[in-house]
């Protein structure tokens, strides 16, 4: 894990991001959250496939 070299709450920052967005209304927010749920399901993927790529170490030939 990598530590954070400064002393502000990465969660704290992200939280406030968040209510700093201006929603219009319900279908603005629908989207908002659509983009994050994009968002945190093409991290899932990229998280996913990082661990499936074969490393040297696995190659036994």
């Amino acid at each position: 894990m990598t530590k954070n070299k400064s002393s502000v709450d990465k969660n704290l920052q992200n939280v406030v991001k968040d209510l700093d967005k201006t929603v219009v209304n319900s279908h603005h927010a629908q989207q908002l959250q659509q983009q994050t749920n994009d968002n945190r399901h093409q991290d899932a993927l990229n998280h996913d496939s990082a661990s499936t790529t074969p490393s040297m170490l696995d190659d036994k030939e």
